[in-house]
């Protein structure tokens, strides 16, 4: 399997996630690019977690599927069960019910949160009420790549974020 690289022009991996991709900030999500996507590719799929959460283990936050395939996934994202501007990618059920919602870890603590790219060799037919399991469970015989990103927050005082 030829290896994908997922990154973002918004931070570094295993830096910092500025605060205006967290939920403490405008809460918009960032943007990726893509590399080696394999040819066969006929969707893509994101997905945001709480690697850190100490209850609910890689909780996750955000999840999106039936993303076109393409090397740039813009960032600002809208809210809603279908992104039209994105071909009707669905947003499904997670922390951020069918929209992006970014870090937010209880203040003062730093938590990592993996961004997981899937390249898929076709469209997802599930329900926009689906959430992380369901689509896992469907991506298994449909996955040809998967690259993750790491990045940390720290939530503080909000006159104190600086980053």
């Amino acid at each position: 399997m030829e290896t994908l690289r997922l990154t973002s022009p918004d931070f570094e991996a295993g830096g910092w996630i500025p605060r205006r991709f967290t939920a403490r900030g405008e809460d918009r999500s960032p943007s990726f690019r893509l590399e080696g996507i394999v040819p066969g590719a006929e969707s893509l799929a994101l997905m945001l977690e709480d690697a850190s959460h100490p209850i609910f283990p890689d909780f996750p936050h955000w999840v999106i599927w039936n993303l076109p395939v393409t090397e740039e996934i813009p960032g600002g994202i809208p809210a809603g069960e279908r992104v039209a501007a994105l071909d009707g990618a669905v947003q499904g059920a997670a922390y951020g019910r069918h929209r992006y919602k970014g870090p937010k870890p209880p203040l003062r603590t730093i938590h990592n949160y993996r961004f997981t790219a899937f390249v898929l060799d076709a469209p997802c037919d599930l329900p926009p009420s689906a959430g992380k399991r369901e689509l896992l469970a469907w991506m298994e015989g449909h996955l040809l790549q998967k690259a993750e990103l790491m990045g940390e927050f720290q939530s503080r005082r909000a006159e104190k974020i600086s980053r």
